[in-house]
């Protein structure tokens, strides 16, 4: 396929969008603001971490004296179990009570650590937590919502290494998007939307990681300036339908991914990740592919991030370097941590 190099805008048909790529945009003088980068030089356990093994959390709760990966509902939880189905309706004004749960998984007991440094039998153990609770809180809820924020600049109010798992009853909107894009394909062509992208891009120039079972790639249609996206190679609609070697050569591209991205601008590179899977409900999703999205903000350096303001807010998202620069330098960056390496582990915690 012949690349525009000039300003133009690409089609996304995962979520039915458009997104404006200017890819010289990254040589303008920048007097912004800069981000203060995040510490990896942490303890390896924190007395005042919520999060720590044994430690109380805000709620006056304590936790266990957890060794692998520990669950518990948040106790800020933005939805809740016993809120009300109410619907009220007013002309134009519609608003209904949204019933849900959510989880707070703690990867590790270990303050010092962020997936990338974990050893691929330990995110093995996330990878399976995952699966198990997004069946879980499938017999009970529609869409189940596993995701991190990693970094101060993603909102995460924690540095201890965690992310969370949000259900609720509704279809989100992202999730609407992309749930009518794939059955729209399926039945056009009687293939997965996701499966095909996956064949056109393999072996391309927009892949990072990839290897029999999964493809991670800066998306040609990227909207952030480093986004990838995560897709198996074979049909699963939800976690748990991943086979144990399929989940371990995740594991193994996830730390991969995860390293170079630290390694791009040398600091622990921030992000939101989270996997879309099919809806838990009683429909035919014949046409769904499990994937994950990874959304990092930074733009040019370990300093400048790219502002989703303006032109973006008003119009239609708009990128400053081409999905192919991306994924060459991200593929391009050591597997090997080279970034603040984790201080040596004290005795005891």
């Amino acid at each position: 396929m012949r690349l525009l190099t000039e300003p133009h805008r690409r089609y996304d048909p995962l979520s039915d969008q458009w997104i404006l790529v200017s890819a010289d945009r990254t040589d303008r003088p920048w007097q912004g603001g800069l981000d203060r980068p995040t510490s990896a030089d942490r303890p390896r356990y924190d007395p005042a971490c919520y999060l720590c093994p044994g430690n109380t959390r805000a709620n006056g709760k304590a936790n266990p004296a957890y060794d692998r990966t520990f669950v518990f509902t948040n106790d800020f939880a933005a939805l809740r179990p016993d809120t009300t189905t109410d619907r009220v309706e007013d002309g134009l004004l519609v608003a209904e009570g949204e019933v849900g749960t959510c989880r707070v998984v703690c990867y590790d007991p270990r303050h010092d650590l962020t997936m990338s440094r974990m050893a691929p039998a330990d995110v093995r153990g996330i990878v399976d937590l995952w699966a198990d609770q997004s069946t879980e809180l499938g017999e009970a809820y529609r869409w189940v919502q596993v995701f991190e924020n990693r970094g101060e600049a993603m909102g995460a109010s924690n540095p201890h290494p965690h992310g969370q798992i949000w259900a609720g009853s509704a279809l989100p909107r992202d999730a609407a998007r992309e749930d009518i894009s794939q059955r729209r394909h399926l039945a056009a062509t009687g293939r997965t939307l996701l499966a095909d992208y996956v064949a056109q891009e393999s072996s391309g120039p927009r892949v990072v990681v990839e290897d029999g079972d999964w493809l991670i790639i800066v998306p040609f249609w990227a909207a952030w300036p480093f986004e990838t996206l995560i897709v198996p190679k074979a049909p699963a609609q939800r976690l748990a339908d991943l086979t144990s070697e399929t989940r371990d050569h995740l594991a193994v591209a996830l730390v991969t991914l995860l390293t170079r991205y630290d390694n791009l601008f040398e600091v622990p590179f921030p992000y939101s990740m989270g996997w879309h899977q099919a809806p838990f409900d009683a429909d035919d999703h014949t046409h769904w592919q499990l994937h994950a999205h990874v959304y990092p903000p930074l733009l040019r350096s370990a300093t400048v991030r790219k502002f989703m303001v303006g032109y973006e807010l008003l119009a239609e998202t708009q990128r400053d370097i081409s999905p192919e620069e991306a994924a060459a330098r991200l593929a391009a960056a050591s597997e090997t941590h080279h970034v603040a390496e984790v201080p040596s582990a004290p005795e005891g915690r």
